[in-house]
């Protein structure tokens, strides 16, 4: 537990009022980290502004649930055993049902509130309190219970509804099985119609195809959402899923159910992950979710969608919200770990200058620049991006927007952006950890146990190199619909659009390298030839020529076996998924860029603009073989782009404490010792007593010194 001393936020979180000037500096550090933007035309940022903007479309239902995490109860307590983790967690799920952080997302004849974007939003911030219990409330309410509202109708809801959303009844999501996680599709449960007695029988034929990884099925769960191959009539017609309860009023299996504790894992050791098996469980045909697939009393089959793979992926399509809150959280549990990393940095001292003068604080020094700061950037640009996936999301699942397309591209965006968030996060988090140096590694600072928590969400709710496959196939569809249904000449013209791209960007090559003669300086050039609308054109025109290289080469599967195509194609994956990945970060750029023009105050505009321009560019700089390689950059210019970025971080660096402190952690959210005024007074004390040891006379004389005389 983090003592009353260290939950004061140091003085360096002193904010600048808007409009006005930066409140005096109550320490020397202070004063230096900012002494850089101490002038009166120097823009600084209107931090309340940039918190708003952070916060999003649903700012107040994030400040509602940052408020209620601020009650220790919901605080993950470091070092706990397994066993009173667990028991915390499940005491936390009660502490939330009793706010009513478990009825937004539901029906407003259960007491809920309908608002799916609430919903998400607020769940995210508890990766803030502890990620067990954010992923815990997610298995209970965003999967179970979602799969229950998503997946079945009306009579499922007066069924089950009430008892999910006020815990009494606590259930897992059946889906993952141990022989098949991200290929759902394939996996090996069956359900096969009896129609003499009108019910399911739910079996794991063999070991593979055991549920597995199941939050709430090693202890709480009374019932599961169990997805199966449903099969009636000797036809399979493909995964459904069925309610199925597998435990009684104490916690024994009910007959024919069994399982497992998955135990210790990494990470998130307040969830009860484990495993189910079921043989021969017969379940009544009302059990079948049935929205979208119906069986009848004679076993008939129905369903309006006649597409076996359409139907497939609509039901699974119901249940992105998982993606979509994963994306959120990780974007937030990374903003922890910087505002930790940072606030730290601005406060710690290692080594002087080699002229005598006190030593340097941390982040003065432009290698620990460059490794926050673009960082920082990131997760900005990946804020801003998931509130236009919320907001999407939200539009789809309100029923405002809810057409194919949309579902389409809701699924296509979360397939984008929740693999890049989540890598994102577990390379911020271990950098700012290891930018702590020690201090990082203490478990009292959290960055080792955020990132034990956030390192399965790479790999939950879909692994992310599938995830970005099925990005790469959509956007080889879309590449493809431009060419369908047209003749040779406009087939052509498409073509000579295309070649004349490519000359575009040679002419701009030329004028850009005009410009650096001109100017006499490349890093002046690229300044000012590397901004807004250039960046956008080397981001998307990355995108657009990987797609075009790949279906070029792709196109002669047409004509191969279905096995030499597959072939072709696994050939070509890698670059796929590199195209779809960074089809996702030409996203994030977009969203920051338009989040920029929200902006009404100058100076916060001039410093975020900064801040766009470094993600934009560390993307140029993260490719630039590809660059130099595809002819879009001179080696002359690429190494221009590296240049022009520590420019930025030298820029950037007086805002940096104004931008952390802008994501609006407060002392009971950060709970990390070295974040919270430890360190500064650690690095008061040190100065205070060496100051005082030189006024008395008494300091003993370098060796240095004497040498030298």
């Amino acid at each position: 537990m983090v003592d009353a001393v260290r939950m004061k936020k140091p003085a360096v979180h002193k904010h600048t009022p808007a409009g006005g000037a930066p409140t005096a500096p109550h320490t020397a550090d202070e004063a230096q980290a900012r002494a850089a933007a101490a002038h009166t035309d120097e823009p600084r940022i209107d931090i309340p502004q940039v918190t708003d903007l952070l916060l999003g479309t649903w700012a107040e239902t994030r400040r509602e649930a940052r408020e209620m995490i601020k009650n220790p109860d919901f605080w993950r307590i470091e070092g706990q055993p397994m066993p009173e983790h667990r028991d915390r967690v499940l005491t936390q799920l009660k502490l939330l049902v009793e706010a009513g952080g478990s009825r937004r997302a539901f029906p407003k004849e259960f007491g809920g509130l309908e608002d799916n974007g609430a919903n998400i939003a607020g769940f995210e911030e508890l990766v803030l309190a502890d990620p067990s219990l954010q992923i815990k409330s997610g298995v209970q309410w965003g999967l179970f219970g979602s799969a229950v509202y998503q997946l079945g109708t009306q009579k499922h809801w007066d069924a089950w509804l009430s008892d999910i959303i006020d815990l009494s009844l606590p259930g897992a999501f059946a889906m993952t099985e141990t022989g098949h996680g991200s290929d759902v599709a394939a996996i090996g449960t069956t359900a096969t119609y009896d129609p003499q007695t009108e019910e399911f029988v739910i079996h794991t034929p063999f070991r593979g195809a055991w549920k597995d990884y199941l939050g709430n099925a090693a202890l709480h769960g009374k019932a599961a959402t169990v997805f199966a191959q449903l099969i009636t009539g000797g036809v399979n017609y493909g995964v459904h899923c069925f309610f199925v309860p597998i435990r009684d009023d104490e916690g024994a299996f009910l007959p024919g159910v069994g399982g497992e504790d998955d135990g210790y894992k990494g990470g998130l050791n307040g969830i009860d992950n484990g495993r189910l098996h079921f043989d021969q469980v017969r379940v009544p045909r009302f059990n079948l979710l049935d929205r979208y697939g119906q069986v009848a009393a004679d076993g008939s089959y129905t369903s309006d969608i006649p597409s076996p793979g359409r139907r497939f992926f609509t039901m699974l399509g119901a249940l992105v919200q998982g993606r979509v809150s994963l994306d959120g959280a990780s974007t937030t549990g990374a903003a922890l770990a910087l505002d930790i990393a940072i606030t730290y940095a601005n406060q710690r001292r290692q080594f002087d200058s080699g002229a005598g003068t006190p030593e340097v604080v941390l982040l003065d020094y432009g290698k620990h620049q460059r490794r926050l700061l673009p960082r920082l950037a990131t997760v900005y640009a990946q804020a801003f991006a998931h509130d236009v996936f919320l907001r999407k999301f939200d539009g789809v699942f309100s029923g405002r927007a809810d057409t194919p397309t949309e579902r389409e591209d809701l699924e296509t965006l979360a397939a984008a952006l929740k693999p890049l968030s989540t890598w994102n996060a577990l390379d911020t988090i271990q950098e700012c950890r290891e930018a702590c140096g020690g201090s990082g590694f203490l478990a009292e600072n959290r960055l080792v146990g955020l990132h034990a928590d956030l390192d399965v969400y790479v790999t939950f709710e879909g692994d992310n190199n599938i995830l970005l496959q099925l990005v790469g196939k959509r956007l080889l569809s879309d590449y493809a619909k431009q060419f369908k249904g047209k003749d040779a000449a406009t087939v052509a013209r498409i073509a000579a659009r295309q070649t004349a791209g490519d000359l575009f960007h040679g002419a701009g090559l030329r004028r850009l390298g005009q410009a650096v003669g001109d100017l006499g300086s490349t890093a002046r050039s690229v300044e000012r030839g590397l901004r807004e609308d250039q960046q956008h054109e080397l981001l998307a025109g990355r995108v657009q020529q990987m797609i075009a290289d790949i279906a070029g080469r792709l196109r002669p599967a047409s004509k191969l076996s279905p096995a030499d195509a597959a072939g072709l194609f696994n050939a070509n994956q890698a670059e796929l998924i590199e195209a779809a990945r960074a089809h996702g970060e030409l996203l994030q750029w977009e969203a920051f860029t338009d989040a920029l023009a929200t902006v009404q105050d100058a100076g916060t505009r001039h410093v975020l603009t900064w801040l766009r321009d470094l993600f934009g560019l560390s993307l140029i700089e993260k490719h630039l073989a590809w660059y130099i390689i595809n002819g879009r950059l001179s080696t002359q210019r690429a190494a221009a782009v590296s240049s022009y970025i520590d420019r930025l971080c030298t820029r950037l660096r007086p805002h940096a404490q104004d931008l952390v402190d802008a994501w609006g952690f407060e002392p009971e959210h950060v709970r990390a010792p070295i974040a919270l005024g430890a360190e500064q007074e650690r690095q008061d004390e040190a100065r205070a007593y060496f100051a005082q040891l030189a006024a008395s006379g008494q300091a003993p004389t370098p060796e240095k010194k004497i040498k030298k005389s």
